[in-house]
């Protein structure tokens, strides 16, 4: 395929947006992940979502304003390069980057773990190799063809998430008493682990909600993105609080919260109760989706942004090149690579998945963090249009968003979540450093050539 410097084509409908953002947010964070939550927060785990989710509502804000000001694919490194400074957006664009890349390692990994159900005496080599290549495909097709696949894949999670509300609530009509006061009441209270508890796991809770910056990635890509970003990011918040707390919800009515945990899914001892022929199968079906369409929407956003850090000339000039289809070929190959440390790590490094994850956590919470800071900047030195959406309650609610934020990492050192920052601090300091080396040739470059001239 002829590669050539053309722009990125805008093909990307409002109901492609959110089922992306959709998509990418609902994974394994909610199948799974949600065992870990209620295990350590108890039932307050519906005040931890409620503030997680109250902390994306206030980031998609600020995204949303910014976005429509921005369209492009390089989205928040962009906004952050222009108003903050050229090193911040250096440092979101590379963080984001490897978080999308290493999670495409991780959702693949586990792609690999869901297939042996199936298939036990299978080398997991090939399930990388046919699911990696299967989404290369979809990826270096035109974005629409991706934007397609993606809002199937993400429809089928959306509804898996809808029949089991619906048959939860079926269950609790059945059942005597009072459901709510299976949560409220208890041996161990509505707060069974205190504040500290609760606080922590709102830091999970986030992680449930990662992928919703998604939609700022794809406005370069959107037809109508004056329209269709605000429209996307709103439905994408209010869904997920929505999926979210009421799935969890239904959980702690129908099962005891202390049977919760990482070993199962709460997913599945819910079922169990329902007595679905297959449950199992059913929702390992489910969860392989969940993990398709989050490694998809992954392989998207990095590719994406590596084009954006070739367009701001702070990676490779071949990455910026794109087909003649409006895909940039190049930095998709070059984004596969957590596919390829995927294969490696069937063999050779497979205690390394929580470090991966730790490394994946950081450059998302990270990129968050820079959006609130970036949009603190942006309402300052903004002076072109009258933009069609408008944060409220600035600076104040930018602030505390930044603010809890940056609580939260710090809370993570005191918890099994301390790899988080361990991986991050030096990873900000050798970016930060290769970064002002690379100025300081450029500088002296600079200086020759004037002096070349001059002579």
């Amino acid at each position: 395929m002829t590669l050539e410097t053309s722009k990125l084509k805008r093909e990307l409908s409002t109901r492609q947006l959110t089922m992306i953002s959709l998509g990418s947010a609902i994974g394994t964070g909610l199948f799974l992940g949600s065992g870990l939550a209620i295990q350590t927060a108890g039932p307050s785990v519906l005040v931890s979502y409620a503030i997680g989710a109250f902390i994306v509502l206030l980031l998609m804000g600020c995204l949303a304003e910014m976005t429509v000001a921005h369209p492009t694919s390089g989205s928040f490194g962009t906004i952050a390069e222009r108003y903050v400074h050229p090193l911040a957006g250096f440092l979101v664009r590379y963080s984001y980057w490897i978080a999308n890349v290493l999670a495409i390692g991780v959702e693949v990994s586990a792609i690999a773990i869901y297939m042996r159900y199936w298939f036990p005496d299978v080398n997991g080599f090939v399930w990388v190799a046919v699911f990696g290549g299967l989404l290369i495909y979809v990826n270096a097709r035109h974005v629409h063809t991706f934007g397609t696949t993606e809002y199937w894949l993400s429809f089928i999670k959306v509804t898996a998430i809808i029949l089991f509300i619906v048959l939860g609530a079926a269950a609790l009509f059945g059942q005597p008493g009072s459901p709510i006061e299976s949560i409220t009441t208890g041996n161990e209270g509505f707060f069974a682990f205190g504040f500290y508890g609760m606080w922590v796991t709102i830091f999970i809770s986030l992680f449930s909600f990662l992928g919703t910056e998604l939609v700022a990635v794809t406005a370069g890509e959107a037809k109508d993105p004056d329209r269709a970003v605000p429209k996307a990011l709103r439905a994408t918040v209010f869904r997920l609080t929505f999926f979210y707390l009421i799935t969890i919800a239904i959980m702690l009515m129908l099962i005891p919260w202390q049977q919760a945990g990482i070993d199962q899914s709460p997913f599945v001892l819910v079922m169990q109760q329902f007595d679905v022929p297959g449950a199992a199968g059913i929702l390992n079906f489910v969860i392989l989706v969940a993990a398709l369409s989050a490694m998809n929407a992954q392989l998207y956003a990095s590719t994406r942004m590596m084009y954006s850090l070739a367009e701001a000339g702070d990676a490779p000039r071949i990455f910026k090149k794109v087909s003649a289809s409006g895909i940039p070929m190049p930095a998709l190959f070059v984004s596969t690579g957590g596919i390829v440390l995927a294969a490696l790590l069937q063999v050779f490094m497979e205690t390394s998945y929580p470090f991966l994850m730790g490394i994946s956590m950081f450059g998302a919470i990270f990129t968050w963090f820079m959006v609130f800071v970036s949009h603190l900047f942006f309402r300052k030195k903004w002076t072109g249009r009258k933009l069609p959406v408008r944060m409220i309650g600035y600076p104040f609610l930018p602030l505390l968003g930044a603010g809890l934020l940056l609580s939260l990492m710090i809370t993570t050192w005191f918890t099994d979540f301390n790899i988080l920052l361990k991986f991050g601090i030096p990873w900000l300091v050798g970016l930060t450093i290769i970064y002002l080396v690379r100025e300081r040739f450029r500088k002296t470059d600079t200086k020759q050539d004037d002096i070349e001239q001059a002579n």
